[in-house]
């Protein structure tokens, strides 16, 4: 899904391949289209955090490694 607009007052909604005006949409699918928005949001937001734990594992590993690299 991506939204561009044209100018502020006429924006277009495309979907697919196919464009949309959005103000000639009904309220339901305006409201879907929110609703869309803010899945995806979370999802970035969420795959952020996953990236951050990642490096913080990573990290971790590597002063467990150094600290036992002395015990025989």
């Amino acid at each position: 899904m991506n939204e561009k607009t044209n100018d502020s007052s006429n924006p277009v909604l495309t979907f697919e391949g196919k464009k949309y005006l959005i103000n000639e949409l009904s309220k339901d699918i305006k409201e879907s289209i929110k609703v869309l928005q803010i899945a995806e949001t979370q999802i970035k937001m969420h795959e952020d955090t996953l990236k951050l734990l990642s490096i913080s594992r990573n990290f971790l590993a590597n002063q467990l490694k150094e600290k036992l690299k002395n015990i025989q």
